[in-house]
Formats: structure tokens, sequence, C-alpha cells
């Protein structure tokens, strides 16, 4: 795809400085940037390389004045970062708008599909699934019996989706990436072996969510697991059966959050989280990154550690412990000086 310098500026209602009809076919960091590509400048930290970029073009403020002269054709708008941001996701609906199905696919008679739909090859669609209108479902997907999936979602290539699933509008379900698959619910018989127990619930996800790759989200026990609108997560999430996540809550990659356990609204919660089932998190709540939550957390607290304890708290211990080799040799020098003393005493 090949954009002008007036296309661009157009779009972002920014004023050109240059060539009109100068070209452009890719993005690029403005230190990186080569000719044909846009890039642009926000920070006044990189304005050397203005002067040296072989970008064809560069969105920058309308303040910016040139102390010397350049090759790139600038766009100025009121804000650079924005503007280059509105142009990512203007590139990306471009790039992603596909239309249409591809073959070989299945889809059940009884499913129900929206208008401007993309289905792309190796998809399969069960019985009675129902599908909004603008959804794009990418190759080798899978959509179970009953499943509800809501106006202008991206299902990418190789995703899972069980059956029962519902998921609402504008929601984003990264490759390989398994939704309402069984919890992990097993019980011991008379003989010590273990036995599935059946997972007949389902999980809802509401409207705005985002799901990053290979995360899981299991299906409930009884009732659902339930993903509110707004929610984010990142990549190799698992979310295990019944667990609830309050809306607008963003969670970073191989956090873990075991069964039945409630998460509130807006909490941020860091990498490589462990957080044990059947507790409450309330609302506002930070966790660090490679943190171990074990007990219930009130609104707004920040946490860190494992078992976690107040953030503050574990910076104050983090000291001690850092120089507890220190502390102890000192513990020893004085215990020392302090037989000495007793010894002379007696």
């Amino acid at each position: 795809m090949e954009f002008t310098a007036k296309q661009i500026a157009d779009i972002l209602q920014g004023d050109v400085e240059g060539n009109l009809d100068e070209l452009v076919s890719k993005l690029a960091k403005i230190e990186e940037a080569e000719k044909g590509s846009l890039t642009f400048l926000a920070n006044p930290k990189y304005n050397q390389y203005i002067y040296t970029t072989s970008a064809s073009i560069t969105i920058v403020s309308k303040e910016f004045v040139p102390e010397r002269e350049i090759s790139t054709t600038l766009i100025k708008v009121d804000d650079p970062y924005k503007s280059f941001s509105t142009l990512l996701e203007y590139y990306n609906q471009v790039k992603h708008n596909k239309s249409g199905r591809e073959n070989p696919i299945y889809v059940s008679t009884t499913a129900s599909i929206g208008e401007n739909e993309y289905i792309g090859a190796f998809t399969y669609i069960g019985e009675n699934v129902i599908i909004g209108n603008n959804v794009k479902i990418y190759p080798n997907s899978y959509i179970g019996d009953n499943v509800t999936i809501g106006n202008d979602c991206v299902i990418f290539s190789g995703v899972k989706i069980y059956s029962e699933t519902v998921i609402g509008n504008d929601c984003k379900v990264h490759s390989g990436s398994v939704i309402g698959s069984d919890g992990f619910g097993f019980t011991p018989d008379e003989n010590g072996i273990y036995k599935a127990v059946p997972q007949t619930g389902n999980v809802i996800i509401e409207d705005h969510v985002d799901i990053g790759a290979n995360s899981t989200i299991d299906r409930a026990t009884l009732g659902s697991t339930i993903i509110r609108k707004g929610v984010k997560l990142d990549n190799q999430i698992q979310i295990a059966h019944n667990v609830e996540i309050g809306q607008n809550t963003v969670i970073a990659s191989q956090t873990g959050i075991a069964g039945s356990t409630k998460i509130g609204e807006n909490c941020m919660i860091g990498g490589q989280v462990g957080i044990v089932g059947h507790i409450s998190i309330g609302d506002n709540v930070k966790i660090q990154a490679q943190s171990g939550i074990g007990k219930n957390l009130k609104d707004n607290e920040v946490v860190q550690g494992s078992p976690a304890i107040g953030y503050s708290d574990f910076n104050k211990s983090y000291v001690y412990f850092r120089n507890l080799p220190k502390i102890v040799s000192t513990i020893h020098k004085l215990e020392k000086e302090y037989n000495t003393q007793n010894n002379k005493n007696e």
C-alpha cells in the first residue's frame, strides 16, 4: 500500500511542507528510516535525526522549525505522537480489511453470520453459532457449537473457541488462544485415581476485550468464567474456571489466576504473578511483577513479593535483606565483644 503526503495530511488534518506527492509504503523509527518510509518526531531528544533521516515523510509538531536543511517532507500537526498513533490504527484497519470466505471452510447450516464477514481457510464453525457484523476470523480457527460472537470482532489464526462461549462486541483474540477449555477439576476415587469433574459452565467475554496470543480461559464448573468490559490480557495468561475479572483491568504476560478468584475493576497486574483460588481482589489494586498473592486484597492496595506484602514494606524489607550478610557480621562481632567482656568480668 502506498500513500502520498497529501493523503496522509488529509487523514491527520495536517499541513504539508515539501512534496505533496511524496510516496511512502512503510513505517519506521526516525533513526532507522529508509527512502519510502513514514516516521514521526515527537521527542526533542531525537531532533538530531531529522537532519540525517532517509524517511520520505516525517510527522512533526506545528511549532517545529528546522535549524538547517532537511530532505524529508514534513507533515505538521498539533500532536505528532497522537497523530502517528492515529495513522497506525488507520494502517491496521486497511491492512486487515479482508472480506469474503476462503476455501476450504466448514460452516454449519444452523450457524448465523452477519454482514461483511471474513472467514479464512480451514476454519470450522459449528452448530447454532451466532456471529455479528464485520467479524474477521482468520485461517485455522475453530468456533464450537452454540458460540456467540458480537460485532466488529477479530479472531486471529489458530484460535480455538469451545462451545457455549459468549464474546461481546469489538473484541480481539490473538493467535493460539483457547477459550472455554475445561477447568482444572478432578477428584480422587476410593483408589486414589483422579476422575475429571464435568465442567458444564461457559466463558463470557464482554465488549472491548483484548486477549493476547497463547492465552487460555477455562470454562466454569457451574455458571460462567467472566471477563468484564475493557479488560486487556497480555500473551500467555492462564485464567481458571469461575474466575471473574472486573472491567478495565490489565494483566501482563505469564500471570496465572486459580479458580473462583474475583478481581476488581481498574487493576494493574504485572507479569508472572501467581494468584491462588477462592480469594477476592479489590478495585484499583496494583500487583508488581512476580508477586504471589495468597490472600484477599482490599481496594487500592499496592503489593509486591511472594507471598506479597505492601509495596512500601517490601522495599524497606529488601534493603535489610540485601544487607543481611553485613547485619549478621555485625551481630557476630557484637556477640564476640559481649562474650569477651563478660569473660573478663568473671
